[in-house]
């Protein structure tokens, strides 16, 4: 339940920041070059260069971004670098790639594939290129898993905030991310998480809508903000769908269409180094069997099992492999749980889509999507063998 006061928001996150900054002397901002992460920097920042106090910068570098994005970092940087401890992460790191079969997940910064990269490594000081930069980096790391282990490495034995631009307003996952009951906070303060023994994550901007992100540039025109936006808006977006995330995932691919209009020189090394990115672009607004968004239909003379069948048969030997045990996993407990002979060929549409009862439409809507790890059948993204690892060896020591 949301409650309001009188404070308004930009004072309420000055308040949050000022509150890390007391805590700990330990504090890094996570910063993407999106619009949220950007004024949650200047906040940030703002206190840093008041305190005369240094705080660690971790930008995630995902290669094939917006030349914009990294052109603001880029302004960023120059603007705060008395006031940094700069970590521009340029390291092979495993991404979702919902556009493709043949290449499920793509590495940024592939070694094997310096010819196509779509950039060279930035030229600044405080880029960390080479595996051996991070102890705890194994080549080919979920992106997921090196956001916690490089906040665990960088706060040691000390008490540490990293601070997170994520707002409620984005996504229910993320109103939850705030709004749980059963988290760890410091001093019972909701804006906070507790993600390991000295590890907290502090989210400044959580309350705040994206009215009072365009508003907060509009009070402060000397801030600077990521130009892309702008090209957004004049390609008619309006300011709630503009975003700025890895645009080859599952739900992010439906901006795809957008950077070839953008920015179409960066464009062209994009489909030259991501395979699908072309196709994704071409197809990601449509609905149907092309992306198995909304209503799909079967062939003639085949049932929605015969159709999961051949779609099946037509995917890359290791992707069909990665499918099928998924498949047999979700067929088993549908079948304990009421469907002794097997899922039916279609469900209502309505309890289908509220992933209330199982049927082979579902499964073929998977497939047509895309759907890698298979959200559609109610099944997450496993963590990966070495963030595995990492929760063992976290168990283990709060254990002895």
């Amino acid at each position: 339940m949301k409650i309001y006061n009188e404070k308004d928001v930009l004072e309420a996150a000055r308040e949050r920041v000022e509150f890390a900054f007391d805590k700990s002397d330990n504090i890094y901002v996570s910063f993407s070059g999106g619009k949220d992460s950007s004024v949650m920097m200047h906040l940030v920042l703002e206190e840093a260069k008041k305190r005369d106090r240094t705080v660690g910068v971790l930008i995630i570098d995902l290669e094939a971004q917006y030349t914009r994005t990294i052109e603001h970092i880029d302004d960023m940087i120059e603007t705060y670098k008395d006031n940094i401890d700069l970590h521009w992460v340029c390291l092979p790191l495993a991404l979702r790639n919902a556009v493709s079969n043949f290449e499920p997940r793509w590495k940024c910064w592939d070694s094997e594939k310096k010819d196509t990269w779509v950039r060279p490594f930035p030229k600044r000081e405080g880029v960390k290129s080479k595996c051996e930069d991070y102890p705890f980096f194994v080549d080919g790391m979920e992106f997921e898993e090196f956001m916690v282990l490089f906040g665990e490495w960088y706060g040691g034995d000390e008490l540490t905030m990293g601070f997170v631009g994520i707002r409620c307003d984005e996504s229910l996952n993320r109103y939850r991310t705030i709004a749980s009951n059963s988290k760890e906070m410091l001093e019972d303060k909701q804006f906070t998480t507790k993600v390991s023994d000295n590890l907290y994550n502090v989210y400044p901007v959580y309350d705040w809508k994206t009215q009072d992100i365009w508003k907060f540039h509009k009070l402060y025109p000397d801030k600077c903000h990521n130009t892309i936006y702008d090209l957004m808006h004049q390609a008619g977006m309006s300011i709630h769908q503009m975003r700025l995330c890895q645009p080859y995932g599952d739900d992010q691919k439906r901006g795809l269409w957008l950077f070839h209009i953008l920015e179409p020189q960066t464009w062209l090394k994009v489909v030259a180094r991501v395979n699908g990115a072309n196709s994704g672009a071409l197809y990601v607004q449509e609905t149907g069997n092309i992306t198995g968004y909304n209503k799909i239909d079967k062939p003639d003379n085949h049932t929605w099992e015969s159709f999961s069948t051949l779609l099946l048969e037509t995917l890359p030997t290791s992707t069909k492999e990665h499918y099928i045990p998924i498949f047999r996993s979700f067929l088993e407990w549908w079948r304990d749980k009421g469907y002794p002979t097997g899922i039916p060929d279609e469900a209502p549409v309505v309890l289908e889509n509220k992933k209330m009862a199982p049927s082979w439409r579902r499964i073929c809507k998977v497939l047509l999507r895309n759907d890698y790890w298979c959200k559609g059948l109610g099944f997450t993204q496993p963590k990966s063998e070495a963030y595995g690892r990492y929760l063992k060896i976290k168990k283990e020591r709060k254990a002895a």
